[in-house]
């Protein structure tokens, strides 16, 4: 049973007067399919008329709905299910009420064989009594036109009632003889009723039967498990029988096939059979919507007894169909129903069905958007129903995105998934400041501001940091926390509150203390140094000493305090000052452990010689060789790199002279385009049979030779002015043409 299912079970519940239901004996499904129906029941008036009658028949129309009772009674009934018009039509029950598509004139008939056809807006009125129980009726769907003024009805036989010649009605007998007739439906011309034998169809243009679909089990009692018809449009008929459902279309005989047959035949385009009794059908798209009757066998007593009625959509097939949807529907007296006490009827144009039982009248409806979110909801999947709200944000009318977003959020909170909880603030609290207080509030009084940091960091603009760090001042672990994320984020920023961050780094997370002191430019370092003293925090002390200036003290904290050779050494490789190494050598000289590290460790930047000279002789010092090979071996391998250096700086030297020497031994293009950058005519006399005499210079600037001035140094060579001018560097010439 689908939530929409259970949601109306619980409803019958509370209508005051029917207790026969109980909760217990709900159906529970704990599917996560969403349903595709929603139900509620039709109160009201209807809620009155059931507490003293029960439902025999009902009618949709667009513009109202019209109800037939066991006690004679008809009611027209507005969509809410109030009453605006009743009718005492027979002390009997009505069998059937037809409506023209108009909703103007209305055909009823009742168990005592009478039978009224009559305008709800004007006085026209046909009254006819039979002498035997009249099933059913049905007016033609055009009655309002004076040309179609027809109806049919149905018991033994099937009557056609057409006004004609001064108003009088003739009867004529269309079918008979095959059993009572209990099911008619009229769609445009075409006819469509069952006996007990099956379904006909009668063309009423040519008022030929074009087809004759037999009933498939007949060992069903016709009057317990009656016949269903529904036409999906004027040519597809729909016919459910017992389990078994075929649909029929009605098509147009080709001329070379009619010879003595009727102009039109029906084809059946699906059957398959259902898993329970059918007590109705309705065309829902290119699906089926099944009203079923169902029996099952009590736990308790082992008898059969009748059960809650399925509504179920199908997909049909061609030999079978696809069940897409199912709902147990809790009505009133459901416990004493027969198959056929159900009705199901539909109103065309909104998807609207109508399950029609004595003393239950349910609507089911197409969900829309704001009930697919109530189911998301409901399952708690708020992800999902939020974002649906996003894109139908337009059309949605219960629901707002706000308070699905709060929702959100306070389901997360509850799962203790905080920090997701945090992130969705962003996008769901947008600007509004209130909201972005309260959650944070909220957050505040969990304990939980951490999993809400990156929520107030990333909305700033909205919550400043002054405000975050006022709020939290009571609570100066969360205060660290959201100031160390916020250095993180931006060194800067919070720069005002650097040095309370020194005291907070100090007691909730000494591990971050050395990287913000080594990052911060806004640290007061007295301050830094005085707390990292008075905690004897050395590692801290030393950087802050180093950064001071006073890396003698600080070498001396790192040797006194940490006895640590090899973060002495690195220290002193960091500051590079020769009186650190010298102090540092000065302190090891006694202890044969710091003289090994310094063996070790100094060999490229002091040389160990200095170290050597001071041991005192007979000293022990542990791996004295080891560390004499290494200084050797380190020594060694200075020597070797400075020699492969030197391979490398020659190799490349003399490559680039070779490539600037062919550079140089190229030739050089002088045209006419080119001219004396001295006089600046073309470089190339006109005459050609003339002598000249050109200078070109390795920069490509060209001279005529008696343009270039005399050079005043001894030397021969001569260089370009316009280079050497400009400091680029001179250039020699490296061509002299002449002719």
């Amino acid at each position: 049973m689908t939530a929409a299912g259970r949601a109306m079970a619980e409803a019958a519940e509370k209508e005051s007067g029917y207790n026969e239901e109980s909760t217990d004996e709900s159906e529970e499904d704990e599917s996560e399919e969403e349903p595709k129906l929603k139900y509620e029941r039709l109160s009201n008036g209807v809620t009155e008329i059931l507490q003293k009658d029960a439902a025999s028949c009902m009618t949709v129309h667009e513009k109202f709905l019209a109800l037939g009772t066991h006690y004679g009674k008809v009611y027209l009934l507005d969509v809410q299910g109030n009453i605006t018009q009743k009718f005492d039509v027979s002390p009997v029950k009505i069998n059937q009420i037809s409506l023209d598509e108009s909703g103007e004139h209305m055909g009823v008939c009742s168990e005592d064989g009478k039978v009224q056809v009559f305008g709800l807006y004007s006085a026209e009125e046909f009254h006819e009594m039979f002498d035997c129980p009249i099933k059913i009726v049905a007016v033609h769907p055009h009655f309002v036109r004076s040309h179609f003024k027809q109806f049919v009805t149905g018991g033994k036989k099937l009557l056609l009632y057409e006004r004609g010649w001064m108003n009088r009605w003739k009867p004529s007998v269309l079918h008979e003889g095959e059993g009572n007739i209990r099911n008619i439906k009229w769609r445009g011309h075409l006819i469509a009723w069952a006996n007990n034998m099956g379904v006909k169809i009668l063309d009423m243009i040519s008022k030929q039967r074009i087809t004759n679909v037999p009933r498939d089990d007949i060992s069903l009692r016709p009057d317990m498990y009656p016949c269903s018809l529904c036409w999906k449009d004027n040519l597809t008929l729909i016919i459910g029988w017992g389990n078994s459902v075929k649909i029929c279309s009605v098509k147009e005989r080709h001329a070379s096939e009619m010879r003595d047959l009727p102009n039109r035949y029906v084809e059946i385009v699906f059957q398959f059979d259902t898993e329970f009794y059918i007590s109705g059908l309705a065309p829902l798209c290119d699906q089926l919507v099944i009203l079923s009757y169902v029996k099952e066998i009590s736990e308790k007593t082992e008898v059969e007894c009748c059960a809650r009625p399925r509504l179920d959509i199908v997909q049909p097939l061609p030999e079978s169909c696809e069940e897409i949807s199912s709902d147990a529907l809790t009505v009133r007296g459901f416990q004493e129903n027969e198959c056929r006490d159900y009705h199901l009827e539909y109103s065309e144009g909104e998807s609207l069905f109508y399950i029609i039982s004595p003393r239950d009248v349910v609507v089911a409806k197409e969900r829309d958007q704001d009930d697919h979110i109530d189911w998301l909801l409901e399952k708690k999947k708020y992800e999902e129903a939020l974002m649906a709200a996003e894109i139908s944000q337009k059309t949605i009318k219960k629901h707002k995105i706000l308070d699905i977003g709060l929702a959100y959020i306070n389901h997360l909170v509850e799962k203790g998934e905080y920090d997701l909880a945090a992130r969705k603030c962003q996008k769901i609290l947008g600007k509004n400041t209130e909201l972005w207080e309260f959650e944070v509030y909220k957050f505040k009084e969990i304990g939980q501001l951490k999993k809400a940091v990156d929520m107030l960091l990333d909305n700033e603009d909205k919550i400043s940091i002054d405000r975050v760090v006022e709020e939290l001042e009571n609570r100066p672990e969360l205060q660290h926390v959201y100031l160390h994320k916020l250095f993180k984020r931006d060194h800067h920023k919070g720069q005002r509150y650097h040095e309370k961050q020194i005291s907070l780094y100090a007691e909730y997370d000494r591990p971050n203390l050395l990287p913000f002191l080594r990052d911060s430019t806004h640290c007061p370092l007295e301050k830094a140094l005085e707390i990292c003293q008075q905690r004897n925090f050395v590692e801290e002390t030393v950087y802050l000493l180093s950064r001071m200036g006073n890396s003698r003290s600080a070498l001396k904290m790192i040797m006194e305090e940490l006895q640590d050779v090899d973060k002495a050494i690195e220290f002193a490789k960091e500051q590079d000052d020769g009186e650190l190494w010298e102090d540092l050598i000065l302190y090891s000289i006694d202890k044969p452990p710091f003289i090994t590290g310094l063996l070790n460790n100094i060999g490229t930047h002091v040389d160990p010689i200095l170290l050597i000279h001071r041991i005192k002789e007979g000293m022990e010092i542990p791996n004295l060789r080891d560390s004499l090979v290494k200084i050797l071996q380190d020594y060694n391998l200075q020597i070797l790199l400075r020699e492969g250096c030197k391979k490398i700086l020659v190799a490349d030297s003399l490559s680039l002279l070779k490539k600037m020497h062919r550079t140089q031994m190229k030739g050089v293009l002088v045209d006419e385009e080119n001219i004396c950058e001295s006089c600046l005519s073309p470089i190339l006399p006109s005459d050609a049979s003339k002598s000249f005499n050109v200078v070109v210079f390795h920069c490509r600037h060209m001279f005529h030779k008696e343009c270039l001035p005399v050079s005043n140094t001894v030397s021969s060579v001569q260089f370009c002015n316009i280079c050497s001018a400009k400091h680029r560097g001179p250039g020699s010439t490296i061509l002299e043409m002449k002719k």
